[in-house]
């Protein structure tokens, strides 16, 4: 009698231990699933300020900060204005251009061995252009070359940067032959009046992105 119940109860236990080994498999999968999600929530408010910053970069790259600081100080020059060129040149992008120009700052070749000539870099090389800290150098000097030819307007500064310093002097030459003064919006290549008035506003918006990580103290 009792080997008959034993033979007949034994499919309804292993019915009824399957079932609790099911609800015991559900209930780990609820529970890491439920892990999951907490260290998910967790990673993304900790990465939230990082998310943040893509966002920038997308929008707003910036990259060798200390770089732009350094020679922007020695060459007297607005760390926000060197980013704002490099972003309107390559975007933080170094290639060669169609007309090949260099590197971060698009500089071309004869311009930087002049440049280099200028400055005693005699041992130059147009490959150095590839590198981020000599592109940078020769482009800030360049810069600084034309705002000084300009008597300080960076906005004509920027126009030669782009179309050549002889192309602004003849429409300054021009634009005086009818008494008036050669302003951005009479520069009469609309890719030029386009790049200078890009370049001003980037510099504003690196000055207000990245105040910190181009030295700027707190309140400028």
């Amino acid at each position: 009698m009792s080997s008959t119940v034993r033979t007949a109860g034994a499919p309804a236990i292993r019915r009824g231990a399957r079932a609790a080994a099911v609800r015991r498999r559900r209930r780990k999968r609820a529970t890491v699933a439920l892990l999951a999600l907490a260290a998910l929530a967790g990673v993304v408010v900790l990465a939230l300020p990082l998310i943040r910053r893509a966002e920038s970069e997308f929008g707003l790259p910036l990259r060798y900060p200390q770089i732009i600081r350094q020679q922007a100080a020695q060459k007297h020059l607005d760390p926000a204005l060197v980013a704002a060129v490099i972003y309107a040149e390559s975007k933080f992008d170094a290639r060669t251009s169609a007309t090949g120009a260099e590197g971060l700052m698009q500089i071309e070749p004869p311009t930087a061995q002049y440049l280099a000539r200028q400055s005693g870099g005699y041992r130059f090389r147009v490959s150095d252009l590839w590198k981020p800290g000599v592109n940078i150098a020769y482009g800030t000097y360049y810069l600084r070359v034309l705002i000084d030819q300009f008597h300080g307007s960076v906005p004509l500064a920027l126009a030669a940067y782009n179309a050549g310093a002889t192309n602004v002097q003849r429409w300054m030459a021009t634009a005086e032959v009818r008494h008036r003064h050669l302003t951005v919006q009479s520069i009469p290549f609309p890719e030029t009046r386009d790049y200078v008035q890009r370049v001003l506003q980037a510099q504003r918006d690196y000055r207000s992105t990245y105040a910190a990580e181009l030295g700027y103290r707190h309140g400028h």
